[in-house]
């Protein structure tokens, strides 16, 4: 069967040609405007499924390094406090070798000491009570204002802090506890710091023998450095893992402009040569439109 091809099929082949250049041509010019190579899902399903992805991991680097940084932040808080009641230990130890070397001190120069010592006791105290944000870092995950609490009647010591821990999660399978052991570094009820202080004030007061004293405060000293290591650990464990973020967000960021952006210099070597095909179409186009023997027929 033979088709017949009329002067009207071939205008309007020839016209759907231009706008099929044209579309062709604004659509390399738009990528080449905004240096994107996907504008629209329509472009590229696969390439936009792909960058979605991308994108939701990038966001969720980011929300691990602000975890990391937050957490930072606690465990360097929990780092100065530990810092500060070591060196009120410290003092306390002395004053407790000067009380145990005190044969023939007077009970003025006894008092002294003890209050030295109760001075040492209420700064310990203030650092077990060091908050971030809010929040008691010696307490777990208790909402208490304070992690530890002196009744004045009885002067006793409550620790108010719970079993739970404070993380934060600083990769897709990493968490770090953040916050500090508040039992196991200070002690509870009276086996605590506070009540060996306490003890030992009252003991030098009533001139009894203090050397005993000094190996107790060895004991808790000890407490607060092995916590401090476990800090300084967890402190680096954090800031290797921002570094890895780091790298990662970077390579993540490469991957999505290879999938979304354009390659400008291939972009534009492609829309010169649609505006050359665009040209010849409209210059076939118009011989194609030239006028026919009807048009002259009156």
């Amino acid at each position: 069967m033979i088709t017949r091809i009329t002067h009207q099929m071939t205008q309007r082949t020839s016209l759907e040609n231009i706008q099929t250049n044209l579309r062709a041509m604004s659509k390399l010019q738009g990528q080449a405007s905004s240096l994107r190579r996907i504008e629209k899902p329509s472009d590229d399903p696969a390439g936009t499924a792909q960058a979605l992805r991308l994108r939701s991991e990038s966001r969720a680097l980011s929300q691990y390094d602000r975890n990391a940084s937050d957490g930072a932040a606690w465990l360097n808080t929990v780092d100065t406090a530990l810092t500060t009641a070591s060196t009120q230990l410290t003092r306390a130890r002395t004053l407790a070798i000067q009380g145990a070397n005190s044969g023939t001190m007077n009970a003025q120069s006894r008092e002294a000491i003890a209050q030295e010592i109760e001075a040492a006791r209420d700064a310990l105290l203030g650092q077990a009570n060091t908050t971030y944000l809010g929040r008691a870092v010696f307490a777990g995950t208790s909402d208490a204002s304070a992690a530890f609490e002196r009744d004045p009647l009885t002067g006793t010591y409550t620790y108010n802090g719970s079993a739970g821990t404070v993380e934060r999660r600083i990769a897709e399978d990493v968490t770090v506890r953040v916050d500090g052991n508040g039992g196991a570094v200070f002690g509870t009820g009276a086996t605590s710091v506070f009540a060996t202080l306490d003890r030992l004030a009252a003991d030098l007061r009533a001139g009894a023998d203090v050397s005993g004293y000094i190996d107790e405060i060895d004991a808790h000293h000890d407490a607060i450095l092995q916590e401090t290591a476990t800090i300084g650990a967890r402190t680096n464990q954090i800031e290797a893992q921002l570094q890895a973020n780091s790298s990662k967000k970077l390579a993540v960021k490469a991957d999505i402009s290879a999938v979304e952006d354009v390659d400008l210099a291939e972009t534009l070597v492609n829309l010169q040569a649609q505006e050359v095909a665009y040209k010849a179409a409209l210059g076939a186009t118009s011989r194609v439109l030239q006028p026919t023997l009807l048009d002259f027929i009156r």
